[in-house]
């Protein structure tokens, strides 16, 4: 994987994208076929009990609380599972509000079963899915080797930035007395006040995860959404251990403790064309264009929960009718 500049490669998409919030807002028109991979969900339950709601929790003493959340725990869960445990149902248009019959942006639910689901990731497939996928997508197309990857610019920490404070800052843990957690403290007390009591000092370069370089560089301008591209051979991400390579590698983070880590392509498409991945900041599943052979191999993976969408679908929040 390596950044390139030539932000030329991407003015196809631009050329067939619309400025509407259909799915071709981020997916071009005129391919043969389209799926929509949905994101996996999270269920958490207790066991041997009920989920307590949440005003439940809040009138809980702080050793039960602390009992009860040491005892829950966390799977990954389909759509179709949280459609049947509140008796909706699952549809390719489906959004996870209807699903749950909440308001909009609540994102959580407990079912009459004790589980309670939320919501999952927005913007980026899992490592589990991206492996999954990238080899669907390696098959469907004559250039796997020669293809772009797009990071949307916007994600927290990424790209560095004329400014009076960093972008993100990090909490440490440690013994209490201990003169290096005193330290960091300090410094990140520092950091939060100076940009009140500093608003005219000079502004200096903040380190981001990429380098200056690539941070002031070019990006491929889409509709509400700028792109920075780098060139990679899609089978690279059959790996989850491709974040050890990635040149977005979330370096600093892991020099507070994390596991490496690197966020997932939002845009991908090979030399050829075949085939178009948007896995959009603001939608809770990613959608492929592409051949029908494709979207049908996609579509039968047991692997994956995904399903075939026509051209022009609706993915806004209240574009599920099923589910009113």
């Amino acid at each position: 994987m390596r950044w390139t500049t030539d932000i030329s490669a991407g003015d196809w998409l631009r050329d067939r994208v619309d400025g509407d919030w259909s799915i071709h807002h981020f997916v071009p028109r005129g391919y043969e076929a389209y799926a929509r991979i949905f994101h996996p969900v999270e269920v958490r339950s207790i066991p041997g009990r009920a989920m307590p709601t949440h005003d439940e929790m809040a009138r809980m003493p702080d050793h039960e609380r602390h009992d009860l959340v040491e005892r829950m725990s966390a799977e990954e869960a389909t759509w179709a599972e949280a459609a049947a445990a509140f008796g909706t149902t699952m549809h390719a248009l489906a959004q996870w509000d209807n699903l749950l019959q909440v308001e909009h942006d609540q994102g959580e639910r407990i079912a009459a079963d004790g589980r309670e689901f939320s919501g999952g990731a927005f913007g980026a497939l899992s490592p589990r899915q991206l492996a999954r996928v990238a080899g669907h997508l390696a098959a469907h197309t004559t250039t796997a080797s020669d293809a772009y990857a797009g990071l949307w610019s916007g994600w927290g920490g990424l790209v560095g930035f004329m400014g009076q404070a960093p972008s993100r800052a990090f909490l440490q843990f440690g013994e209490p007395d201990s003169p290096e957690l005193a330290r960091h403290n300090e410094m990140l007390g520092r950091s939060f006040t100076d940009r009140f009591n500093n608003v005219f000092r000079r502004s200096t370069w903040q380190e981001g995860i990429l380098s200056r370089e690539i941070s002031e560089g070019p990006r491929l301008q889409l509709p509400d959404r700028e792109y920075i591209l780098f060139r990679a051979d899609v089978r690279t991400f059959e790996d989850p251990s491709w974040i050890l390579d990635a040149p977005w590698r979330d370096r600093p983070a892991e020099e507070h403790g994390f596991e490496p880590s690197a966020q997932a392509p939002g845009l991908m498409w090979p030399a050829d064309q075949a085939w178009v991945l948007a896995s959009e900041i603001d939608y809770d599943s990613t959608i492929i264009a592409g051949s029908a052979g494709l979207i049908e191999a996609i579509c039968a993976d047991a692997a994956l929960e995904a399903l075939p969408i026509p051209e022009g679908a609706d993915l806004s929040w209240d574009g599920d009718t099923v589910n009113r």
